[in-house]
């Protein structure tokens, strides 16, 4: 299973079907070298302020990507039209995703337009490239075959919770009432 092995870079993951139980044992085993955990391994070269992770605007090295950015895009929108559907965790480019992984990549989408973050290249993260790589990613998930019903909602919560004037908690607040409802009423 290479591609769920490249996605470790710790011994921290969660296991989405009970048949990768043995693939994660067998990581974990060799990290961890018969210890029960890693608690031992701690970063006291490292001290991060709250400033320090609200000050993305400020980076002067390892600036954002626009790829960065058309990946969360696409993970997001392709995450929330699976999770839509009914699916808690799903394969979204030949990795298992769940709505954490969503999460990231919107909280990522906001900071980056919020703060007009300057990407790699030279342009700029705004609102309008978001909604350009959102239609596109629309259109891409369009001509797979996605459910087009699915994909509108799953862009309007991405919208809703990506490009607005503040950031809210979750994704899934609003998201869970309105698919709450549409299947309450459908029953």
């Amino acid at each position: 299973m290479p591609p769920v092995r490249e996605k470790w870079k710790s011994v921290a993951d969660w296991v989405a079907h009970p048949g990768l139980v043995a693939t994660c044992r067998a990581a974990f085993d060799t990290v961890l070298d018969g210890r029960p955990h890693q608690l031992d391994r701690t970063r006291e070269d490292v001290e991060v302020t709250a400033a320090d992770l609200l000050g993305v605007h400020r980076l002067s090295v390892g600036l954002p990507t626009e790829q960065g950015l058309r990946s969360n895009v696409a993970v997001a929108l392709r995450y929330l039209t699976a999770w839509l559907g009914g699916s808690g965790a799903v394969a979204v480019f030949g990795l298992m995703e769940d709505v954490a992984t969503a999460e990231i990549a919107r909280c990522q989408i906001w900071q980056w337009q919020h703060h007009c973050s300057r990407l790699t290249g030279g342009s700029l993260a705004t609102p309008d490239l978001v909604r350009r790589l959102i239609d596109r990613e629309r259109a891409a998930l369009l001509a797979e075959g996605a459910d087009p019903a699915l994909v509108d909602d799953a862009v309007r919560i991405l919208e809703e919770t990506a490009l607005g004037a503040d950031l809210p908690a979750f994704l899934t607040t609003e998201a869970y009432a309105r698919h709450l409802v549409r299947i309450r009423t459908a029953a």
